[in-house]
């Protein structure tokens, strides 16, 4: 396995931070569309101080993300809507000045993916951001529980690394393990992980990393 990093997304109550964060997860994402049952409203109690903070945002207004990074320290941006590149663009030349964050800030791109004609959407983001993240094609924007065809990755032959999301369960260690591709640098994990919305199962959630990193 090269799928190292581990991402937990959708996350919001203070102290399922705290506990997610000393399992050793690597990042933590914060959600602040305001569609998601997932959506933080208002700043919880506890964020990460060791895990990297992920503010993830749909098509928002390049001052409200900047003001959110700001206001949370966010360590990444990640961009889970229609974003074009231009607004890529946009977002990493003020960043390092509005937002909270050193240098420009880290950007991960999702791109959705139903079959193997959805991977061709990187090349148009190639160069522009630091990460993607492929998740799965839904009604919804992202935390479905549903999986892509993980076999459709072949076709992506970019140079940006990217972190493998879309309804990974705690079923899919062994999956998770035996998952090879040269780009593949993470894995992001959400909706099956939780026992209601934004609160994770810390019990399953540790022996999940527990067996893909130690077994």
């Amino acid at each position: 396995m090269n799928c190292e990093l581990i991402k937990v997304c959708g996350m919001r109550d203070a102290e399922n931070i705290r506990a997610v964060e000393q399992l050793g997860a690597d990042w933590l994402g914060f959600i602040f569309w305001p569609k998601s049952s997932r959506y933080v409203a208002e700043r919880p109690a506890y964020l990460p101080t060791k895990a990297k903070r992920v503010g993830v945002f749909v098509d928002e207004d390049l001052a409200k993300v900047q003001q959110i990074a700001d206001d949370y320290a966010l360590d990444i941006i990640q961009l889970h809507g229609h974003e074009s590149p231009e607004y890529v663009r946009a977002l990493r030349a003020t960043g390092s000045v509005s937002l909270g964050i050193s240098a420009a800030p880290i950007v991960v791109k999702a791109i959705s993916i139903l079959n193997r004609t959805d991977i061709a959407t990187y090349k148009d983001y190639e160069g522009h951001v630091d990460y993607f993240l492929f998740d799965t094609k839904c009604k919804t924007v992202g935390g479905s529980g549903e999986q892509f065809d993980w076999s459709v990755l072949a076709e992506y032959h970019g140079h940006t690394p990217y972190l493998l999301s879309g309804g990974i369960g705690p079923d899919d260690a062994g999956r998770i393990k035996h998952f090879h591709h040269p780009q593949c640098i993470g894995i992001d994990l959400n909706s099956r992980f939780e026992t209601a919305p934004a609160f994770k199962d810390i019990t399953t959630l540790r022996e999940f990393i527990k067996t893909i990193r130690h077994e």
